[in-house]
């Protein structure tokens, strides 16, 4: 016979349930809940900056706020089976409300808060959601305008309380009161919890797409649970274990790494202050564990070579040979084997001396292993993180597979692929080149459009990605590019821009690279160079200028990064060769349409943007 403990959390007393009841196999997102609420409850679920001060939330106090939420959403007539949306930055109440939906068997439905009011309308109507959980007075906004056209929304709540006369629209302490004055106490709460079967629809996510409207991809709770499962076999995520958070919860990538993956396991999560202060909290918290994407690696890299870069001569040789005897280091462990006594005897000192100290001042020194995804690493980065002491897991997904389809192991990892597949999982490349998959990760099919379920996922059940690879004998999967994105130039010849954009990235005057050339007769670049290295490197050669633009239109900065260019396209295809390239002064950006929320470049926006540009290439 089971027995029940209870904790008083603001006035309320909560009955937890065992951790017997749960397992640690849960098949629902609930169900994960209360067991690790039970199990965990006196540890850290949570930490947030509130006024310049880290604030924590312990398990058990996420189960009690999940709990008023899910009462509160009973109380406004929210029932199992509804879709309920979340427009919001990252912010614990984000976490509050989705776990909520989770008990009650509510799907819901993440949108970015970067979206314009235009295309949460869209999302709105195709999902069909009763009502929306927005964060502020400003995401309140997009609703209030687009609310004449909605065609299912009833009510809308705000994180920040009420900040509209509109009946329709109350706080969520107001919506949370209410459920503490219902009749739906926590067994109500409970007994729907249990009726959530594992093929139920968990949340609907909108695939940000480089192309096209989004598309909803229904996902279960046996997709998240079994993905969940899976990965944590392979990444052996601890209790002690510390993730800092920082990609948009709305991306199915973080909402399983960098969130159901820690709750599962009793880890702590801690929210970065925003994407843009990353570098300065990664001193704050030192995470053991971080999900992340290239981008931020590319930062770290960048960042500690240009701090290096300021550095007596000494230092610098000095870190060159610690990096030297890292690669090396890392070089024995790719290929299985033991670096050797000699080799270890100079990565113990190198690491001593001077790359101990280089992962404490950017606050990795505690780092177990960096996780990538969402976009291929550049080697370059790779080999860097690997040098200093980072390990790194590269893996590959995508939302309609909940995310995880392969990822690298601590013990087995090759660089350059994206591992192999989680338990579960299968891998097949078709005749085209094309990567299928197969699975219980794999969505049951996009929201109303049939057509675009059964192009996507055949009679067989394997799901066609849109990216092209490779498996080799080990099973390790080797992305080479995505089916769209392939440019055909006028000559008729097919050239992947992604391989090609990855090695010139290798430049250290190169941050960010897109290659084009669609019915070109060749292949053309917009390059953005790395500002502070370019400029560096412009004053040691006397070239005069006064800001980035100027940089940029300068003669000799074209013909120095199209130096840097040719030095790294030895071994490419003649028709694949870079023959034009133009120099910008100004980072892509998700408000400009450039990158979607998961910051991918978006070839098509970048082409309308530059057109005047590019056609000069031509």
């Amino acid at each position: 016979m089971s027995t029940t403990s209870t904790t008083a959390v603001s006035g309320q007393t909560l009955s937890m349930p065992p951790a017997a009841e749960c397992g640690e196999g849960a098949q629902t997102v609930g169900r994960m809940l209360l067991h690790s609420s039970s199990r965990f409850s006196e540890e850290v679920a949570i930490r947030y900056k509130l006024k310049g001060e880290y604030r924590s939330i312990l398990y058990r106090e996420l189960y009690a706020r999940a709990l008023s939420m899910a009462r509160g959403f009973l109380a406004i007539g929210i029932e199992p089976g509804n879709r309920v949306a979340i427009l919001s930055e990252n912010r614990p109440e984000w976490v509050f409300v989705d776990l909520a939906c989770q008990l009650l068997g509510v799907s819901d439905v993440p949108i970015y808060p970067s979206l314009p009011s235009v295309q949460v309308e869209y999302i709105l109507n195709d999902a069909g959601a009763r009502a929306i959980v927005v964060s502020d007075a400003a995401q309140l906004k997009k609703i209030t305008e687009a609310w004449p056209r909605l065609k299912s929304l009833e009510t809308a709540v705000v994180m920040d309380g009420k900040t509209s006369d509109d009946e329709r629209v109350q706080g969520l302490d107001e919506m949370v009161r209410r459920g503490e004055e219902s009749d739906f106490d926590e067994t109500k709460v409970r007994e729907l919890c249990e009726r959530v079967a594992p093929d139920d629809l968990a949340s609907v996510v909108y695939t940000s797409g480089t192309t096209g409207d989004p598309k909803g991809a229904m996902l279960t709770h046996q997709n998240f649970m079994s993905n969940v499962n899976s990965v944590v076999k392979i990444l052996q995520v601890h209790p002690n274990d510390v993730f800092l958070s920082f990609l948009p919860l709305n991306h199915v990538f973080e909402r399983l790494g960098g969130y159901y993956l820690p709750i599962r396991t009793g880890a702590t999560i801690v929210y970065a202050e925003s994407a843009l202060r990353v570098k300065q909290n990664l001193p704050e918290v030192r995470p053991t564990v971080m999900i992340g994407v290239p981008r931020l690696y590319d930062g770290l890299k960048d960042g500690v070579l240009t701090t290096l870069a300021k550095a007596p001569e000494k230092q610098q040789k000095l870190f060159r040979w610690a990096t030297a005897v890292g690669a090396k280091r890392a070089q024995a462990l790719e290929a299985g084997r033991s670096p050797g006594i000699v080799t270890a005897l100079e990565w113990a000192a190198a690491d001593r001396l001077v790359l101990r100290r280089v992962r404490e001042k950017i606050g990795a020194d505690r780092l177990r292993y960096l996780v990538s995804g969402s976009a291929p690493l550049p080697r370059a980065t790779a080999d860097f993180l690997l040098s200093i002491g980072i390990p790194f897991l590269e893996g590959y997904g995508l939302t309609e597979t909940s995310p995880v389809v392969s990822v690298n192991r601590p013990e087995h990892f090759r660089v350059g692929s994206v591992g192999t597949a989680i338990p579960g999982a299968e891998i097949k490349i078709a005749e085209d080149g094309e990567i299928l998959c197969r699975g219980p990760n794999i969505m049951k099919g996009y929201l109303n459009k049939p057509e675009a379920t059964a192009e996507a996922i055949d009679a067989d059940g394997w799901f066609h990605t849109g990216d092209v690879g490779r498996l080799d004998d080990q099973g390790f999967l080797y992305i080479t590019d995505r089916k769209k994105d392939l440019i055909v130039l006028a000559t008729g010849k097919k050239v992947a821009p992604q391989p090609i954009e990855g090695r010139l990235k290798a430049s250290p005057l190169i941050r960010e690279v897109v290659v084009l050339g669609d019915r070109m007769s060749s292949c053309v670049a917009l390059v953005l160079p790395a500002m502070d290295r370019l400029a560096e490197e412009a004053r040691k050669q006397g070239w005069k200028f006064e800001n980035d633009p100027e940089l940029c239109a300068l003669p000799e900065a074209k013909k120095l990064i199209r130096q840097e260019i040719d030095r790294l396209s030895g071994d490419l295809a003649e028709y694949e060769r870079i023959r034009n390239v133009a120099l910008i002064d100004r980072e892509f950006t998700v408000e400009s349409g450039e990158l979607t929320p998961s910051l991918k470049v978006r070839r098509k926006v970048v082409m309308e943007n530059y057109a005047d540009v590019i056609k000069g290439l031509g």
